[in-house]
């Protein structure tokens, strides 16, 4: 029997595909570069309508996006459509082709490709590269509509099939149908790719950055995808087939098993309860939530307020949000983060400074205190809503307890303003901070004495800490949630707060992730917060362990060298 050849990858999205391979290929979109034309006009209105297609286009995809993947995945496309709106972008195009007198496809390319090497030379700013991506991918589109020519069009896709591409931008990832989609493989991309945190969500298995997975697979055959083991098999034989069909009946088992336990509340093997909550960007998110059976919405991404809209919402629009929320949990805990804009999260309508880190710069809870008249409105929505349920409010992006301090102040000045005037509120809001950064960890302590409860935000904890932009594919490596340093971390903060008898949770990526978990258990963590997708796998995880064995592992965790090490201890401890 031949040995079957195989493509390995970034393991980006768990689970197994069996199916038929589906090339996504680019049609041609070449033009005649520089082509003279003699009709100015015409050829401005030719790239109008291009541009209006476009957008017509990308709104037919951001609510598909809505539907299959929420509000937070879909806002990519909102960017999108904001920049071919962009008066600044339209306006040099129809400039070039006003002055150089060239054909609207080049004059587009000329732009465009200056943006595209403007942001891929900001080298130090990941979030600023990543925006190269943005740019290319609306380029293609308009081009397309300007020579007439049809996009490859996923949403189209009706048999079961292993999509494999040089790369997938969010517009084709969002038109995935998880019906038939059983895999994804491409050339490009790592584990914090739009791509790959859309494949997570739609539960589709996938394997990127292989490198020549186009140039290696043909279209039409046979192929598994080993999105564990980021593994790609290419015409497996029938052992293969066999052994990789038995590996998908017993993830669809787990499956509902995992079902059976929606209405259970989370518990080790030994008895001990811990709280298994879910993320959420908006409303549009609670069914999901409120069918994983999750015990409380551990963080509530209220920025997703202010970017969805083409305003700064009101008190009134806040207030609703909320109470939805907390009538949705029926009692349960909701945490409720205060406006994180800044980083990578930017409002059309209200535009920050330029700054050369935005992420180390003027964003969350240091635009709040500054601006606190956009403070104090979410505050005073925030105040109306407690009453229709359990309020827990999160300050994000604190780094020192005089932040905290003012925080704290201007809340209790609008809940005195709201009870003068005879608004009811709840007696029993819980206020409490997002440790994520080192200060705040480090000083945990201190903090603890103050607040009332503690929710880590790995995501930002880790590349803080490693100081190393998670989305920067040149120093990844370093993006290492299991590295001791991070988990000394982690245990300062738990330890911290249960001395002085507080509650302390997990809202990042790491909160989910098996490997984490049963450190993390032993480590004593009251809370892990996830996406809704993966509370149940979760609450099966912690149900076949033993806190009284993870605390011997977590104990060895803080003693090894390295993040492989840790992953190694992890996978030896709980087979």
């Amino acid at each position: 029997m031949t040995e079957t050849e195989k493509l390995s990858g970034i393991a980006a999205s768990d689970g197994v595909g069996i199916a038929k391979s589906y090339l996504l290929v680019d049609p041609d979109l070449a033009f005649p570069y520089n082509q003279t034309i003699t009709d100015v006009d015409a050829e401005q209105a030719r790239l109008d309508r291009a541009l209006d297609a476009s957008k017509s286009d990308l709104e037919k995809i951001k609510n598909k996006a809505e539907e299959t993947l929420g509000k937070e995945e879909a806002e990519v496309f909102e960017a999108h459509i904001t920049m071919l709106s962009d008066p600044e972008l339209v306006s040099a195009i129809k400039g070039q082709i006003n002055d150089k007198k060239i054909n609207a496809e080049s004059a587009l390319k000329n732009v465009t490709d200056n943006y595209i090497a403007t942001f891929e030379a900001m080298t130090d700013n990941a979030y600023m590269q990543e925006r190269a991506a943005d740019v290319r991918d609306i380029a293609k589109r308009v081009t397309s509509h300007l020579l007439g020519v049809e996009l490859p069009n996923p949403a189209l896709i009706d048999d079961d099939v292993i999509v494999v591409a040089h790369d997938l931008t969010p517009s084709d990832t969002a038109q995935l149908d998880p019906k038939f989609v059983k895999g994804i493989v491409t050339d490009l991309g790592g584990r914090t790719a739009h791509a790959s945190i859309m494949a997570r969500s739609l539960e589709i298995p996938a394997v990127v950055g292989t490198g020549n997975a186009i140039a290696e697979i043909a279209n039409h055959i046979n192929l598994i995808v080993d999105g564990d083991a980021g593994q790609v098999l290419i015409s497996p034989n029938e052992d293969e087939e066999v052994a990789y069909a038995k590996k998908v009946g017993e993830y669809f088992a787990r499956k509902r098993e995992q079902a059976q336990l929606r209405d259970e509340r989370t518990a080790s093997a030994d008895g001990v309860h811990f709280d298994i909550s879910a993320n959420i960007g908006s409303p549009k998110d609670l069914d999901a939530v409120v069918a994983s059976g999750a015990e409380g919405i551990g963080l509530f991404r209220t920025e997703f307020l202010f970017i969805d809209s083409d305003h700064l919402p009101t008190e009134d629009e806040q207030f609703e949000s909320y109470k939805a929320a907390l009538q949705a949990l029926k009692g349960k805990p909701v945490t409720v983060r205060t406006m994180d804009i800044g980083g990578d999260k930017q409002l059309s309508y209200w535009k920050l400074p330029k700054e050369a880190n935005p992420f180390l710069g003027y964003r969350a809870i240091r635009i709040s205190l500054k601006q606190d008249n956009i403070f104090r409105t979410q505050l005073r929505a925030l105040l109306r809503a407690s009453v229709y349920g359990d309020l827990w409010i999160m300050f994000p992006m604190i780094a020192t307890l005089q932040e905290f301090r003012a925080a704290k102040k201007i809340y209790e000045e609008e809940r005195s303003k709201l009870i003068e005037a005879g608004t009811k509120i709840s007696d029993h809001i819980k206020l409490g901070i997002m440790v994520e950064i080192p200060a705040s960890a480090v000083l945990a302590d201190k903090f603890a004495k103050e607040v009332d409860f503690f929710s880590i935000g790995t995501n930002d904890l880790i590349q803080y800490t490693m100081a190393a932009d998670r989305g920067n594919d040149s120093v990844s490596y370093l993006y290492q949630p299991y590295n001791p340093s991070i988990l000394r971390l982690v245990h300062n903060v738990i330890d911290a707060a249960h001395h002085e008898g507080k509650f302390v949770a997990m809202c990042g990526e790491m909160a989910g992730d098996p490997i984490a978990v049963p450190i993390l258990a032993g480590l004593g963590l009251d809370e892990f917060s996830m996406s809704a997708s993966s509370v149940l796998p979760t609450r099966s995880l912690i149900k076949h362990l033993k806190v009284s064995d993870l605390k011997t592992l977590a104990k060895s965790a803080l003693d090894q060298d390295s993040n492989q090490q840790v992953i190694d201890l992890v996978k030896a401890s709980t087979k």
